[in-house]
């Protein structure tokens, strides 16, 4: 009986440290649940991510040539496609400047942010990009940006506002109608047009300063 008793006593603190092990799961389950937690934290913000990353242009096209590549690119030859882009000419035309301009760019904000974010995977010491897959994620949204840029046709507003202006003076003729009149319409047309000069500039400094 007394090696019976020796015996479980000495069981006992491994029976102790077994039940003791046993919430370890619930360790992993935790850790589980904040990378869940975290996951959604970053699904919520992803539109957001998504938005920021659209709004350029300059962002856009990078997107635009590595899906067309599929495969790692040179910074350079990225920069030299941009540039042609948006200097409507071709890479062999780009001036020194124009190449420069968008290198700096593209290797001081936009390839940072974009690698930080986690659609492209950029290498600054040795100036490759390659997509990730999460730029997957961009791809619907991109459609739809760039119908939305193509969209907005500044002269289709001015045009509006020029056969407004004319409309009302052919009104103001016909229908000899007074000067106090003729010159609130006029003042409506002005402010109209003012109000696009305005909204235009803004959308282009905005642009400007994204880049």
């Amino acid at each position: 009986m007394g090696v019976k008793d020796t015996a479980q006593t000495k069981a006992e603190p491994n029976n102790k440290l077994s039940d003791e092990s046993v919430p370890s799961p619930k360790g992993k389950e935790s850790s589980a649940d904040q990378a869940t937690s975290q996951e959604q934290d970053d699904s919520g913000a992803s539109l957001d991510v998504i938005f920021e990353i659209l709004k350029n242009s300059r962002r856009r096209e990078v997107l635009h040539f590595l899906r067309e590549r599929g495969e790692q690119v040179s910074l350079g030859e990225l920069a030299e496609h941009v540039a042609a882009i948006e200097n409507e000419t071709t890479t062999d035309a780009l001036t020194s400047s124009e190449r420069k301009r968008v290198y700096v760019g593209l290797y001081q904000c936009h390839l940072p942010k974009m690698d930080d974010i986690g659609v492209v995977d950029f290498n600054q010491d040795r100036g490759h990009i390659t997509l990730t897959e999460k730029a997957d994620d961009f791809e619907k949204y991109l459609n739809r940006t760039e119908g939305e840029a193509e969209g907005r046709q500044w002269y289709q507003y001015y045009a509006a506002v020029t056969v407004l202006g004319a409309m009302v003076l052919a009104a103001s003729v016909a229908f000899s109608l007074p000067g106090s009149i003729v010159l609130g319409l006029f003042s409506l047309v002005v402010g109209v047009a003012g109000a696009c000069s305005v909204y235009h500039w803004s959308v282009e400094r905005e642009e400007l300063d994204s880049e």
